[in-house]
């Protein structure tokens, strides 16, 4: 594992070399399957194509907030650098982080236990850039200059290794992500009991969430190259660590952060996105006139102004009148972008003290809903729900909401799903709807999602 600390109070120069290299991020991250703690970013990242990486100089112990502020000097930014990386902090921010910001007890069930975050310091990375091109970037420190000579060769080696293979034989899909009947009429009932602290004035919205298990004896990184075959998400990672691994087909943007403009863009309001365009034209329309979803959306969207005009300039955010509905995987989701300006001498540890965990996967009022979420839930969250992403003195601060996001340790593989819950929700509904949420994730590894004995309509009408 690696020891040396991060060059934090550095200057260093950001260098680019262009490689001789068309595969796509799947294949390279397969090359870089033995290396150390290998990585994947796929998507919207820094403006579109991906980032691998491999081989960091330093793995974050202390707070994790803190550390995101540990980065190196770097000088301006040339012209066609525009989508540089360079390096930085790369990994995960697990929801139970929620403890470090507000008093809030959680769970004691924990089937298999996530480190609550992972960050490594890499000073160098591979970058896909939105024309295509690929690059060995790297953020040179005195004394690191012979060190990355060599590391960009090997890494050079490897591509052309991986160039002249035909590719991994993919191992066999994981079973059926399941979710037990009793794990079925427990969510059912968490609903009802969520509804019924709404309707007594507690609270006005809570994310309930639910897990499906299988199991699975392969790599984070497998799994996402297997679903990036026939899907594309918009924040899609994979971490690989001897603790356990993660492989994110996240929509959802939590922040993105460069200078002092910072940006969020929660997801609130879902319904199922037919193959059939008649059809889904007409549960586009559904979900752009459905009252509930409509009270979900809002709820949240004034949550994140708050959390951002907590750190931002007065009078800078702003968010738009109405969302847009936006097609994902399988489902239709309502999307606002929300912006502000963070006050001077803001860093990022200020700005996710303000904002963690993500408005969407919580609730309203944040911190009673953090309680209710503790109370109602039948299995501790992990990584799922917390923030997936970087932080780069070149490209800035850039997570996702750790949604649609697979977890795996010990040969357990799992899945959380969920949604929000507002006065009028139905339980039988919302068990639908995070099933339906999970459907498109477990289709793009190859398997499928079961209940087993499934929950009569007649069950759920008495959890109501």
């Amino acid at each position: 594992m690696p020891r040396s600390g991060p060059p934090t109070a550095q200057q260093a120069s950001l260098e680019r070399v262009r490689l001789d290299c068309s595969l796509s991020p799947q294949r390279v991250l397969a090359a870089l399957r033995h290396e150390t703690l290998p990585f994947a970013l796929t998507g919207s990242w820094a403006g579109g194509g991906a980032i691998v990486g491999a081989g960091p100089l330093a793995v974050a112990a202390g707070d994790p907030f803190t550390t995101l502020d540990e980065l190196p000097t770097v000088g301006g930014v040339r012209q066609g650098q525009e989508h540089a990386v360079g390096g930085g902090w790369f990994g995960w921010l697990g929801y139970r982080l929620a403890g470090l910001v507000e008093q809030v007890p959680f769970g004691p069930v924990r089937p298999v236990a996530m480190p609550d975050h992972h960050l490594a310091y890499y000073d160098h990375v591979l970058r896909l850039d939105p024309s295509g091109g690929w690059w060995f970037e790297a953020l040179v420190t005195p004394g690191r200059a012979g060190a990355l000579g060599e590391r960009l060769r090997r890494l050079q080696g490897l591509l052309a290794q991986a160039r002249l293979t035909e590719g991994l034989g993919r191992r066999p899909a994981p079973p059926p992500l399941t979710l037990p009947a009793p794990a079925a009429a427990a969510h059912l009932t968490a609903v009802s009991r969520c509804r019924r602290r709404i309707h007594d004035g507690e609270i006005f919205q809570a994310n309930i969430c639910l897990r499906l298990g299988s199991t699975w004896e392969g790599r984070a990184g497998e799994l996402l190259s297997t679903a990036l075959e026939t899907v594309s998400p918009a924040y899609g990672a994979a971490f690989d660590t001897p603790h356990g691994g993660v492989a994110s087909l996240s929509p959802e943007l939590f922040l993105r952060r460069r200078g002092d403009a910072v940006a969020t863009a929660p997801i609130k309001g879902t319904v199922e996105r037919s193959a059939d365009p008649v059809r889904a034209a007409a549960t586009r329309a559904w979900l752009q006139r459905s009252a509930k979803d409509a009270a979900e959306h809002v709820m949240i969207v004034d949550l994140m102004r708050n959390d951002l005009g907590r750190v931002c300039q007065y009078g800078s955010v702003r968010a738009p009148r109405e969302p847009t509905v936006e097609p994902h995987p399988g489902l239709w989701h309502l999307v606002s972008r929300v912006q502000g300006r963070l006050r001077p001498g803001v860093g990022n540890g200020e700005l996710l003290r303000a904002t963690f965990p993500p408005g969407s996967v919580t609730g309203a009022p944040k911190v009673q809903a953090l309680r209710v979420i503790s109370e109602l839930e039948g299995t501790g969250r992990e990584v799922y729900t917390g923030a997936i992403g970087y932080a780069s003195p070149v490209a800035g601060l850039e997570l996702n909401v750790a949604i649609r996001t697979l977890e795996l340790a010990g040969g357990q593989l799992w899945l959380g799903a969920g949604g929000g819950i507002v006065a009028d929700s139905d339980p039988a509904n919302e068990l639908d709807e995070a099933l339906a949420k999970a459907r498109p994730i477990a289709a793009a590894i190859g398997t499928a999602v079961k209940v087993a004995d499934p929950v009569s309509r007649e069950h759920a009408l008495h959890a109501a």
